[in-house]
């Protein structure tokens, strides 16, 4: 099964390179030369550390509603879930094959982070993609289908994503009362589907978060499509 997953995730990422005609290692290049500001800690990899501050919390987005928020506004009394994301990577959508991808279940997610008090937020930076699958009103539209919830926004230029470092949809970052970050990484384990979850990472990061318990684990490998960034 293990050998199956592996070879699945390879195949998705070879499709998610060649809609972009961009390899994997070259965008994850791309991302770790974004100027960063002497603020916002990176790690090598480029991703925001742990412990650091909400990165372009103040920046306005717009909501598939036309209305525009920022991070900050959006955060709950007890913490804020950032996910990146998007309408075209199979890891999010699925491939209509083997695996369901992880947007499905993103309203668990949502329902979960509510009753905690902590706010949710998922982002779409795939600038590049504007005008391929990946502009405000295919945001409107696929968050209708899917029966998502909370804030779907429009990252213009991939501020915020250059910001925090986001590499893949989806990345989730996960940060505390004080807009610490606690937990960043991967959804849970499986991509391919709810019933083969063995860690759900999120739903227990933010279980660990709201009852003052440290969160174990506290960072896990992101896997994905990369953000498409406009090239400078």
């Amino acid at each position: 099964m293990k050998t199956s997953i592996i070879f699945l995730s390879g195949l998705m990422l070879m499709a998610c390179a060649g809609e972009s005609g961009q390899t994997e290692s070259e965008s994850m290049a791309a991302s770790e030369s974004t100027a960063q500001s002497a603020e916002e800690k990176k790690s090598k990899d480029g991703i925001l550390e742990l412990g650091k501050s909400l990165p372009a919390a103040d920046v306005k987005m717009k909501h598939i509603d036309g209305s525009e928020h920022s991070l900050r506004e959006l955060a709950g009394e007890e913490g804020l879930l950032v996910i990146f994301s998007c309408n075209t990577c199979p890891f999010v959508v699925g491939n209509q094959k083997k695996s369901e991808g992880w947007e499905g279940r993103y309203p668990a997610l949502f329902d979960h982070a509510e009753q905690s008090s902590i706010g949710m937020a998922l982002i779409n930076s795939n600038e590049a993609k504007r005008d391929a699958g990946d502009g405000l009103e295919d945001m409107k539209e696929r968050y209708e289908q899917q029966g998502l919830k909370g804030a779907y926004l429009l990252d213009e230029n991939h501020v915020v994503a250059d910001a925090f470092g986001a590499l893949t949809t989806p990345h989730v970052f996960l940060f505390n009362k004080d807009m610490e970050l606690v937990y960043k990484g991967a959804i849970d384990d499986s991509v391919d589907s709810p019933d083969e979850v063995k860690n759900p990472y999120v739903m227990n990061a933010m279980s660990a978060l709201v009852a003052g318990q440290a969160i174990d684990p506290n960072s896990t490998k992101q896997l994905g499509c990369s953000i498409k960034r406009v090239k400078a």
